[in-house]
């Protein structure tokens, strides 16, 4: 920016079923303020919607508004048609919504994606996944993408464009065993320490469950534990392990990745770090993902809708958020 100072040009919401973030961006697309609070969608103050959108943008200055994710939903604050694929950056901008809050700010509303020939749709993946191709556009010719997380995402890009995902839920099937099943006798409400050995075991154990997948090794959890074989403190890991281990098993066997082609991770850095280890059970590589994904795409997603005038420089485009 030649050393001027940067001018607020645009407030993104990131806002989920769990979590709000909110973004302010200037006209390079950096992040000039960040804040995050306990409202997603389900789970929000007196006031609703408006009283968390103005308590998290409160002393931020006025200007356009764009949120991404569970916010545009059916459940919440105004449910935004799907893109259908494939379907790139223009076609997401075009398709924007709105909402105007009781204080007076329009928020525009980001689209999801719907994959129509496999019944599957996304809610703020999409932004994550524009930002990455922003921030690594070597990946927007031809890659492979996964976004881990409650439900995840296994996702093909091809010329700029999704062409194709397909939805896991593990992070889901995760907390269902470990809380409300036999699985989790013994265990509190937290999850204990960090087993690495247990990790890596229920990975090896999905990864050699053959065509019978890894639902058919669940109750081996339980089994270990009453053979001495595997403490009660381990299930937790021993059952992550399993599960990200069975989503890899059922990826390489569905082709949609190959032991050739590295992966690319984007989203939480820590639980992106656990499927990378994962993965080296399966002799995968993945590259651990870019920073800053979901605020850069808000950013693009608003310059191309014409929300913001600015443009983005070549040598942002070019180089990861640190």
């Amino acid at each position: 920016m030649n050393g001027s100072t940067p001018h607020p040009q645009l407030i993104g919401l990131d806002w989920g079923a769990i979590s709000l973030r909110a973004y302010l961006l200037d006209e390079d697309g950096s992040v000039l303020d960040m804040r995050a609070r306990h409202w997603g969608i389900r789970h929000l103050p007196d006031g609703g919607f408006d009283a968390a959108l103005d308590d998290v943008v409160a002393g931020w200055p006025d200007g356009p508004v764009l949120a991404s994710g569970m916010v545009g939903s059916r459940g919440g604050w105004r449910e935004v048609p799907y893109v259908d694929l494939p379907s790139g950056l223009t076609a997401v901008a075009r398709a924007l919504s709105h909402v105007d809050s009781a204080s007076g700010r329009r928020v525009h509303l980001v689209p999801g994606l719907r994959n129509t020939v496999a019944a599957d749709v996304m809610r703020g993946e999409e932004t994550e996944i524009f930002g990455a191709l922003a921030l690594q556009p070597v990946l927007a010719a031809r890659s492979a993408l996964l976004l881990p997380g409650t439900h995840s995402k296994w996702v093909n890009v091809r010329d700029g464009r999704v062409v194709d995902f397909a939805t896991a839920m593990t992070g889901e099937l995760y907390a269902a065993l470990r809380h409300h099943t036999i699985l989790g006798i013994g265990l509190g409400d937290e999850d204990p320490p960090v087993d690495h050995e247990a990790f890596l075991r229920g990975a090896v154990t999905a990864r050699d469950s053959g065509a019978a997948g890894a639902l058919s090794r669940l109750f081996s959890a339980r089994a270990l534990v009453l053979a001495g074989q595997l403490d009660t403190q381990a299930v937790p890991d021993y059952l992550s392990g399993l599960l990200i281990g069975e989503e890899l098993r059922s990826a390489l066997a569905a082709g949609r990745i190959d032991s050739a082609t590295p992966l690319q991770l984007i989203g939480n850095a820590p639980l992106c770090r656990r499927y990378a280890v994962a993965a080296t059970c399966f002799e995968l590589g993945m590259a651990l993902p870019p920073q800053g994904a979901a605020a850069l795409g808000l950013w693009q997603i608003a310059r191309v809708a014409g929300l913001t005038s600015a443009s983005l420089p070549q040598s942002r485009v070019n180089r990861a958020m640190p």
